[in-house]
């Protein structure tokens, strides 16, 4: 069976998602493999059917992970036992640690806002671990995701047997009794007084990089310089990986030998060696795939068995037992990019990587096989890939796996056993992570190199596959006519078919973002003749004390907006309509500007503007951007689509909500009003204005409240459909009932985001169709 292992991983494969995703197209996938092996790879019968059962046998242990996969708590449960089974997490006054409950034996995931300074250090200080603790608090489910492509929390809680979040109001280790230590709980322990060791030891920025090493976690790390790996594709290096695990093995392995220990003790040291240390490291996906296939490796050596196991049977039998163990794996990023740039890395190495004898060219090609393997990957979670990343992992690289890596842990144990480390060794490195810190935040700031098409369908994705493995043969393959050049024309097709297909795509949109309490709307015109975004949503931030402030607080623009833009492959906006001065209509501009190239912004004609406004034509100007202030008259077209401003009047001296610009478009064959906050006034004004005003689908003023959509508006205007863009649970209680009863009294159709999340009008030549993200 030497080098067959693969065959069963691809069914393995097959199985899982055909229990967990959708069974008919796996299984002919499975069916298709089947006759390839027969075919072409000469399987015997016996193979054929070991293949097949191997398939049936996780076909049905997905099926039963899912059956199990739901909660056994009652929603009403108020009182909970629990045993702390995670490091806490504390960030500014919101703790966050993962539990067992003991009644229902069930993961939990607690919140708790902390009171007091005095209570924070507290708890800082305080172990979780060893604990059997009584609380009370109330259930509640995770949020759900109410925009296209955004990141759902439920689902990912979900995926990893969590169902519920307690809401606590008083310490969670105020009502405890001591637990029976295990040898689990004492290597998290021990995890977690290193992390803290570290972050008591050492400066923030070799405290932060040594944590991420030493013990796989990142969240000592400052948000921006982790943003700035995420957006270069490098972030990998701050994951411990199978390089640090191999590297620390090796390490290991040679100082026992040299130590005069035996081989055979030494295999023995490792095989209980490894557990522990995945343990130790947090137990990420990488960590447990690498340790998996060294931990194999060793088996053969020990047990003397003929057979080599060579890398691919090791990754590939380490893919089966982690499905086995948990299918629901399967949905994680981490897991997909791990094993699928191992398997293409450890495919690529015998031909292709071997094919480039200087050290240099090597790493340059293995730093693309790498960014080829994860690209489907990638854009489908992240829906952007930077190609400056294939030249930041050449000098990152190398920089991580000789220095960071042993000399960061040379730190760690000189301060551990001596109580200090050479001021003369942690300037150096406090030097270097400084300088390599600033370098990739400036290669981040490169847009040029940011390749962002997108989240990919279904058929996009399957055509990045069918091109990955055309380019893979072909690089393989030395003597295929005319290989470059096909290489050169797949390469360049692999950039644009996606983003040719954004062009090419006859249907266009007008959503209602759903960004809680706020305004964004995208104006999305078909094969790529014009993208406007009305207002930008925006999130209020009070003054706090020092200690109550998050690492990086939630800020709709940069957290919503952004990413719904990016997901539909939008990274250029022809006009930014900024209605009126409020934070919840124009407080995310500042994160549109940095992430997505803006053509021009419109703002009211006031004679004044709001502080928030001052500041983003300032960064307008540094970035070059044309600010016009419009006012009623001002009017464009679209082909068949056009836009026309019915107020403010210029140089509006008023209320700000008054001044809010208000806009009639006709488009995909409907007439709409978007009025931003306008109040009851300004809406009597434009009826008086214009007699014969009629529209069909209605951008409901102030999100429902009272102060707007005058009963004499709505009843001239007459609209067929209200978007109302509201908060779940808002404060104001908006919509108010007044206002929907009104909308009611027309037969108007009221879309609100609280409860249908973002609202989609889709345009396919020339006419179009509602569709709520929620039912």
């Amino acid at each position: 069976m030497n080098g067959k292992y693969v065959y069963f991983a691809i069914t393995v494969l097959f199985g899982v998602l055909g229990a967990l995703v959708q069974f008919l197209p796996f299984f002919l996938l499975q069916i298709l493999t089947l006759y390839l092996l027969y075919q072409y790879k000469r399987f015997t019968f016996l193979h054929l059917t070991c293949i097949m059962m191997c398939f049936i046998i996780f076909l049905l242990i997905g099926y039963h992970s899912a059956f199990l996969n739901k909660t056994g708590i009652p929603a009403s449960t108020t009182v909970f036992h629990l045993q702390y089974t995670q490091d806490p997490k504390i960030d500014g006054d919101l703790l966050q640690v993962q539990a067992t409950e003991q009644h229902f034996k069930e993961k939990i995931l607690v919140r708790y806002k902390i009171q007091s300074e005095h209570e924070k250090e507290s708890i800082q200080t305080r172990m979780f671990y060893q604990r059997l603790c009584t609380v009370s608090g109330a259930l509640e489910k995770p949020a759900i995701a109410k925009n296209p492509n955004a990141f759902n929390y439920r689902t990912y809680l979900t995926r990893k047997n969590i169902y519920w979040i307690l809401e606590i109001q008083e310490n969670p280790l105020q009502h405890c009794s001591p637990l029976q230590p295990s040898p689990l709980v004492m290597i998290k322990q021990l995890r977690y007084m290193g992390i803290k060791y570290l972050e008591s030891q050492f400066p923030g920025e070799i405290a932060s990089l040594s944590a991420a090493l030493i013990f796989g976690d990142r969240n000592l790390f400052d948000p921006d310089i982790l943003s700035a790996y995420q957006k270069t594709g490098i972030v990998h290096l701050l994951a411990i990986s199978g390089l640090h695990v191999s590297l620390l093995i090796a390490m290991v392995y040679y100082l026992g030998i040299r130590l005069g220990l035996t081989r055979e003790f030494m295999i023995n040291f490792l095989l209980v060696l490894l557990p522990v240390y995945v343990i130790l490291t947090g137990s990420s996906p990488s960590v447990i795939r690498s340790a998996m296939m060294i931990f194999l490796v060793l088996l053969t050596v020990k047990w003397r068995v003929r057979i080599r196991l060579f890398p691919l049977d090791a990754i590939s039998l380490a893919f089966l037992a982690y499905l086995f163990i948990n299918p629901m794996v399967i949905f994680d990023a981490g897991f997909q990019l791990s094993f699928s740039v191992s398997f293409v890395i450890i495919l690529s190495a015998p031909v292709i990587l071997q094919g480039y004898k200087r050290n240099l060219t090597r790493m340059l090609a293995t730093s693309l096989v790498a960014q080829l393997a994860a690209l489907p990957f990638l854009l489908y979670h992240y829906f952007e890939v930077s190609l400056i990343g294939i030249v930041a992992n050449m000098v990152y690289i190398p920089l991580f796996s000789f220095l960071y890596l042993p000399g960061l842990y040379l730190l760690f144990f000189l301060q551990l056993i001596f109580g200090k480390t050479p001021i003369l060794l942690t300037n150096f490195f406090l030097t270097i992570i400084s300088l390599a810190n600033h370098l990739i935040e400036y290669l981040a700031a490169f847009s040029l190199f940011r390749f962002i098409p997108g989240r990919p369908n279904v058929l996009i994705l399957i055509s990045y596959i069918v091109l990955l493995l055309a380019i893979f043969y072909l690089w393989e393959s030395k003597r295929f006519p005319k290989r470059k050049v096909y290489l050169i024309n797949f390469s360049i097709f692999l950039l644009i078919s996606q983003h040719s297909w954004n062009w090419l795509s006859p249907f266009g949109e007008v959503t209602m973002i759903d960004v809680g309490q706020g305004d964004s709307i995208l104006i999305h015109f078909p094969h790529g003749k014009g993208t406007y975004l009305i207002d930008t949503g925006g999130t209020l931030h009070f003054a706090e004390e020092k200690w109550r402030e998050r690492a990086k607080s939630f800020e709709v623009g940069r957290d919503v907006v952004v990413p719904f833009l990016k997901g539909k492959g939008i990274t250029k906006i022809d006009k930014l309509i900024l209605t009126h001065g409020d934070m919840d209509h124009i407080g995310g501009t500042f994160s549109i500007l940095k992430e997505i190239k803006v053509k021009q912004i419109l703002m009211p004609d006031v004679v004044e503007p709001s502080q928030t406004e001052f500041d983003i034509m300032k960064e307008a100007k540094k970035q070059r951007i044309p600010v016009i202030r419009v006012s009623a008259g001002a009017q464009w077209a679209i082909e068949e689509n056009g836009f026309y401003i019915v107020s403010p009047e210029k140089n509006y001296d008023g209320e700000r909500n008054g001044g809010s610009i208000s806009l009639i478009a006709q488009i995909g064959g409907v007439s709409w009003f978007f009025g931003g906050d306008l109040d009851q006034a300004g809406e009597v004004k434009i009826i008086k204005q214009y007699p014969n005003l009629h529209i069909d689908v209605l951008k409901a003023g102030h999100h429902g409240s009272k102060t707007s959509s005058a009963e004499s508006f709505i009843t001239q205007i007459n609209p067929k459909a209200a978007l109302i863009s509201v908060g779940e649970k808002n404060r104001f209680g908006h919509p108010h009932h007044e206002v929907l009863e009104r909308l009611e009294k027309t037969n108007t159709q009221i879309f609100r985001t609280d409860q249908q999340g973002a609202i989609t009008y889709k345009i396919y030549h020339g006419k179009g169709t509602f569709f709520p993200y929620l039912p």
